[in-house]
């Protein structure tokens, strides 16, 4: 089946990626990329990316009521709040051309169209603002995908021939539109987003972690894929590819009834590559399953009000003091674990005690003046400090803390830090 060869073919880049381009190493950023959260509760979020959609379903067993409808009709049923990941409209992607159906370019070779290639209309949320007053009016969460969905940098993997955004200003530009739009229109704030196909590189110099900043932005990610965008190519392909949906939350349920608690599973609010919607009957069966295992659903802005972090849930003794301070501070890592026992470095401290404004506007105002020096993301903050004489200039940003550094800066810290120099320690002591 075509979609047994995509996903071989994603484990394949998965794979290539890990060894020739391993994934940077986690620093501590205001910009954390949530997959899942730590909770012994049955909790999890659902999110659906490209819409909405004002197109009937595929096959249409509805009565031609457009797809997001039948989305939210069935998330009312169960209860359930969802996360939809909008875009504003595809509409200006032209000229381009549509790739075959059950191919990458299904929905164009250069640009993404949303629902349908010739159909930019019928989709996004500056065409449809009845569906996107419906998702607020009813409870739901609305995140950024971005106005065009343009790539932000190269994919060469498998959207080779895509056009991309390529610059930072040209991201933050698009993703304030929407945001603007959302704002305007509907006096809705988003506070989340997810870049289009999990680009983060810009340029060279800049990633998505950088634009959600300036935007005051969290990385909107996903920790189970529900499967309804993959095209099943032979037999009854709507029985096959709503079984694709479901399955894997039946055998993972069966495993282990925990399986899914603190998870965000991706969903998909439009056509699959093959311009069916298996999501619009997979969905149901795999909320059947989560409410049947006591599951409830929620969106991922109450997920993160339950508990922030992917690695320390509220049985940790430091919860609420740490949940009170990554609120207002860079104390998390960019892929939301605390890591409360690991020692911590000058860098680390310096992203504590710096103000956001020096470091993450001043740290992309000098890399917009071409100083290379201002790389590393603790650079900002480390400069700060060196500034206000915490640390000498030219710091490293992996040099291990020393009591020296916490003497320096004392008037932060409620007392003296006793014991090893972990960040459970200085985090516990910092002053609110």
């Amino acid at each position: 089946m075509e979609s047994t060869l995509i996903k071989l073919g994603k484990k394949v880049k998965r794979f290539a990626k890990s060894v020739l381009l391993p994934a940077p190493k986690p620093v501590v950023s205001y910009v954390r990329r949530f997959e899942r959260i730590k909770t012994p509760e049955k909790v999890c979020a659902m999110t659906f990316d490209d819409g909405p959609m004002d197109l009937p379903c595929a096959p249409d067993r509805f009565g031609g009521e457009a797809l997001t409808d039948v989305l939210l009709d069935t998330l009312a049923e169960f209860g359930a709040k969802g996360v939809f990941d909008v875009v504003g409209d595809t509409s200006e992607n032209y000229p381009d051309v549509c790739g075959p159906a059950g191919s990458p370019t299904w929905g164009g070779t250069a640009f993404d169209h949303y629902p349908e290639f010739g159909q930019d209309s019928k989709g996004g949320a500056q065409n449809c603002p009845r569906l996107i007053d419906r998702i607020l009016n009813e409870g739901h969460q609305i995140t950024n995908h971005g106005y065009r969905h343009i790539i932000f940098g190269k994919k060469p993997y498998v959207y080779g021939k895509r056009q991309f955004q390529g610059k930072l200003d040209d991201v933050t530009s698009d993703m304030e539109k929407l945001h603007g739009l959302l704002a305007d229109r509907h006096g809705y704030q988003m506070e989340m987003t997810r870049p289009p196909h999990y680009v983060d590189q810009i340029d060279g110099v800049f990633t998505a972690y950088d634009a959600c900043a300036l935007l005051n932005y969290q990385y909107l990610a996903a920790s189970f894929d529900g499967q309804g965008w993959l095209p099943a190519k032979t037999g009854d392909q709507q029985l096959a590819e709503v079984r694709e949906m479901t399955e894997p939350v039946r055998r993972a349920l069966a495993q282990d009834q925990a399986f899914f608690c603190g998870q965000i599973i991706f969903q998909k609010d439009g056509y699959n590559m093959a311009l069916r919607t298996p999501v619009a009957f997979g969905l149901r069966e795999q909320l059947e399953l989560l409410t049947k295992a006591g599951y409830r659903i929620m969106t991922v802005s109450e997920l993160i009000e339950l508990s922030p972090f992917a690695d320390t849930g509220s049985e940790d003794p430091d919860f609420d003091q740490f949940r009170e301070l990554q609120r207002t501070h860079a104390v998390v890592y960019s892929d939301n674990t605390l890591r409360p026992d690991t020692p911590m470095t000058k860098g680390e401290l310096a992203m504590l005690l710096a103000p956001r404004s020096a470091a993450v506007e001043g740290r992309i105002e000098k890399l917009r003046a071409g100083d290379k020096s201002f790389l590393h993301r603790y650079s900002g903050a480390l400069n700060w400090c060196a500034e206000q004489k915490l640390f000498s200039p030219g710091t490293a940003p992996e040099a291990p803390l020393e009591r020296a550094d916490l003497l320096k800066a004392a008037d932060f810290f409620r007392g003296d830090i006793e014991g090893s120099l972990t960040r459970r320690a200085v985090l516990r002591s910092f002053r609110l």
